[in-house]
């Protein structure tokens, strides 16, 4: 039962600090630093994604191939499309079917 409540908890304060700063803000101007974190942030999230998902690259095995692959194509796809959810899954379907399939 405590598992539920911890779940509960976990719900309650994401919505919370999700629906705060439009409280906060309602009838004010948002301020420059939060508008500064509102820009910047998603390209050093984005960086940050890719330096972890490259972490345990094995350039012994497979020089790296596989991920260089699939990271070009969900670069090049997400510049063409500008669909962030498109570009990352064809990515990973990429980067899985090179895995299983091709470099076994």
């Amino acid at each position: 039962m405590n598992g539920v409540y911890l779940v509960l908890a976990s719900i309650f304060m994401t919505a919370l600090l999700r629906f705060l700063p439009f409280v906060l803000w309602k009838n004010r101007a948002i301020p420059e630093i939060v508008q500064r974190l509102g820009r910047e942030l998603p390209y050093a999230i984005m960086a940050m994604l890719v330096v972890y998902c490259l972490r345990n690259t094995d350039f012994q095995a497979s020089f790296g191939i596989p991920e260089a692959i699939a990271l070009v194509v969900t670069a090049g796809l997400h510049l063409y499309k500008r669909n962030s959810l498109i570009s990352i899954a064809t990515g990973t379907l990429v980067y899985m079917v090179l895995v299983q399939l091709v470099f076994v």
